[in-house]
């Protein structure tokens, strides 16, 4: 029989999972910030033209 928590404790993360996790950590930011630099470029032209 499988003694779970012996398993659990053996049990290390891929190094492939962690990076994949930084690099869609990563990317979630930077879409962000890239939204908000359109908002701003947005919000500057309705600015200009009004």
């Amino acid at each position: 029989m499988i003694n779970f928590e012996e398993e659990i404790k053996k049990f290390k993360p891929c190094l492939e999972i962690e990076q994949a996790e930084d690099a869609i950590y990563n990317s979630e930011f930077d879409d962000i910030t890239d939204a908000f630099k359109e908002m701003i470029k947005e919000i500057k032209t309705i600015d200009k033209n009004s």
